[in-house]
């Protein structure tokens, strides 16, 4: 029984090897990747994002136990920055959702971004499809929490949430950032301190600003939350379904499939042309480019397109 088999049959072992692969050696992870592609598309995938301190694996960590107590098996991806000097990430969700390890039907992956912008790690959509054809129903995705950046998480996510909490101006921030444009939901987490009924009231001044014309149009809630006391948890997880509901009532679940493929299309291409571009600049033809280009005897420009001509012809 081959690996994709295994991890369809729920074989936790084998998932774990899976995602290793997929997140360390992508290339031998491929044939096992496309059996499974198939099997998968079906689970709801919830984006959690906000700054960081929000409290947001905290939040998490109570969300799969909410699931679990309905019944599911529960998939989490906790992405977490890399160091630009060591290339190492402290994985800290594994701390905070230790509780759920020994559960057979929670399954955590904690990953680095490696320099990823846009709060996500490249290896999350592969990540997130073998956690569906495991049998995960959510799939739970915390990205890093880096601000402008994290408007990735919508095209991967189904339904996307916002955490903020209360006295930090993150409201204000939200604005500035875009954030406000990406939730479909807001949760106000530490909302046990002062200026948390602030904050939801100032949310909700923006949507009522934002609110889109139309005849059935979505406006984000906005929940209170305590994660650390399991306060609020029950409204999240209902919203959740609400807006699951909502798009399949306004048949715009296929518009969210279709940017989550292309986000994923387009991270794979990006990646063989990456490879190709890397082995050219290594071979004889390009020797010394670094070199040539810090002593202008090249432009980078010129560079480019020459690279951009001999993939071409090598596609040919």
């Amino acid at each position: 029984m081959n690996l994709s088999e295994k991890v369809l049959q729920g074989d936790i072992r084998s998932t774990a090897r899976l995602m290793r692969l997929v997140d360390d050696d992508f290339t031998v992870a491929i044939e096992e990747m496309k059996k499974l592609y198939k099997h998968t598309g079906k689970a709801r995938i919830i984006g959690i994002t906000g700054s960081p301190g929000a409290g947001k694996s905290t939040l998490v960590n109570q969300i799969i136990r909410n699931y679990r107590e309905k019944g599911r098996k529960v998939g989490v991806v906790a992405i977490d920055p890399t160091s630009p000097f060591s290339g190492g990430a402290i994985l800290g969700d594994r701390v905070r959702m230790d509780r759920h390890f020994e559960d057979e039907n929670v399954f955590i992956r904690s990953i680095a971004t490696r320099g990823h912008l846009g709060g996500l790690s490249k290896s999350t959509g592969e990540m997130i499809r073998v956690l569906e054809a495991w049998g995960a129903d959510p799939v739970i995705v915390e990205t890093v929490g880096v601000g402008q950046a994290e408007v990735d998480v919508v095209k991967m996510a189904q339904t996307s949430i916002v955490v903020m909490v209360p006295g930090q101006g993150d409201e204000v921030q939200a604005i500035k950032a875009g954030i406000m444009e990406i939730a479909d939901i807001f949760v106000v987490n530490k909302s046990d301190k002062q200026g948390a009924d602030r904050t939801v009231n100032d949310i909700n001044m923006v949507l009522d600003l934002a609110m889109p014309l139309g005849e059935d149009p979505w406006r984000p809630k906005v929940l209170k939350a305590v994660a650390y006391r399991n306060e609020g948890i029950d409204e999240i997880t209902d919203a959740v379904s609400q807006h699951k509901q909502w798009l399949i009532r306004n048949d715009k679940m296929v518009g969210r499939q279709r940017l989550r493929a292309e986000l994923q299309f387009f991270a794979l291409l990006y990646d063989k042309f990456k490879h190709a571009t890397t082995n050219l600049l290594n071979s004889d033809i390009f020797n010394d480019w670094e070199e040539k280009l810090v002593n202008h005897q090249f432009d980078p420009y010129s560079l480019a397109e020459e690279l951009e001509n001999m993939l071409l012809k090598t596609g040919d």
